[in-house]
């Protein structure tokens, strides 16, 4: 009786007021927890999932806005891929035979390529440059001669119109080209394009772990087979571009030239450079070609018309499937609609790069929906066969 008498505190509860400390100390905490929800949070599900739906859709315009802000940067860095996976197919042509590190291939590509241009400009140049300040009068001639021949068979045609016509198109489309325009702008849109397709050349891994390193832990993998297959299409359509260039403008200059065509080097060059434009450069070439053959007489006009369906048939038949099998079967309607888009809001660039592109978004979309157990092309075509 006397221990507990001397010691109550072990035996009796906390006061009152020890209590209510206790309790206010509680309550403090808990109002200090992050668990409880701020003057900032939602607490309501429903608008809490709505809000961040609302969030999702403003980074999307956000994005877009930010993509049509940077659309000829994104061009430009694009057209360096492209050159890129250019020099990387000749690079990995010469690693087949001589077993050689990537960077002196990457250098014997590029070395070729300038004793091409200079051989080009050593021993075709004058001849070229020479036809090129006579191709301009040809075909205004051409030109004139058509519109008499109209106005002679009871057709209203005036020069002042057709002229007017062309100038408001080009002045509309020059407009929204102004990156290009000029020759500075060109000048440095090429050397951009060309420093930024060397750089890839050399270490492309880099760059595409780089770009993977931007995404989500689980796309990574994705992402790099995605790349590998697109590099490996965009490298084998590159490769059947310069195949179809090569063929089609060397065929051209041989033919011209065995029948005594003038400006037969000029216009095999041009035919080689617009073979690079699927749906479109055949016929801006075979229109030159044909001019250029009625300028002398009616049988070189013919003989013009020709070889321009030869060469049509040559690429039609062979060089288009060859490129189709090897890479991805593009629709040629797909293609002219993009080529005109790009074409309008990009000028030359965007003509060029409009065929690469429409490719690359295509294999992006098939390994999505491969991704997304989606269901495969083939399946779909034998579907709509059906």
């Amino acid at each position: 009786m006397e221990r507990h008498a001397r010691w109550p505190c072990l035996h009796q509860p906390a006061p009152p007021h020890r209590r209510g400390q206790v309790t206010a100390a509680e309550t403090e905490a808990e109002e200090l927890s992050p668990r409880r929800a701020g003057p900032t949070d939602i607490a309501d599900p429903l608008i809490r999932h709505e809000a961040r739906k609302a969030f999702v859709w403003i980074g999307m315009v956000a994005l877009f806005a930010l993509g049509v802000f940077l659309s000829q940067s994104l061009l430009v860095i694009f057209g360096g891929v492209v050159f890129a996976a250019l020099i990387d197919g000749g690079a990995r042509m010469i690693g087949r035979v001589l077993p050689i590190g990537r960077g002196w291939r990457v250098a014997m590509v590029l070395m070729a390529s300038l004793l091409f241009l200079f051989w080009l400009g050593r021993f075709a140049g004058s001849q070229i440059t020479q036809q090129a300040a006579e191709l301009p009068d040809t075909i205004e001639s051409q030109f004139h001669r058509g519109l008499a021949w109209l106005q002679q068979h009871g057709m209203e045609v005036r020069v002042r119109d057709v002229r007017s016509i062309a100038q408001e198109a080009m002045g509309g489309i020059s407009q929204v080209t102004a990156v290009l325009g000029g020759l500075f702008g060109a000048l440095t849109t090429l050397f951009l394009i060309l420093v930024l397709g060397i750089y890839m050349a050399m270490e492309p891994r880099l760059y595409r772990r780089g770009v993977g390193w931007m995404l989500p832990v689980d796309r990574r993998v994705h992402f790099e087979a995605t790349a590998q297959v697109m590099g490996s299409a965009l490298r084998r359509l590159l490769l059947g571009r310069v195949i179809g260039m090569t063929v089609e403008g060397l065929f051209t200059w041989c033919m011209l030239q065995f029948y005594g065509v003038p400006m037969a080097a000029l216009l095999g060059l041009i035919t080689a450079l617009l073979a690079f434009l699927p749906n479109i450069g055949a016929p801006i070439s075979g229109a030159i070609m044909v001019m250029v053959g009625f300028s002398v007489s009616a049988e070189m006009g013919i003989y013009t018309i020709f070889v321009y369906v030869l060469i049509h048939l040559i690429d039609g038949y062979l060089i288009v499937p060859y490129i189709a099998r090897k890479t991805v079967d593009l629709p040629p309607a797909l293609v002219l609609a993009a080529q005109l888009i790009m074409g309008v809001l990009f000028g030359l660039l965007g003509l060029a790069l409009a065929d690469p592109l429409v490719a690359m978004i295509k294999i992006w979309l098939e390994r999505e929906a491969a991704r997304n157990g989606g269901e495969p092309a083939d399946k779909l075509a034998n579907l709509e066969h059906s």
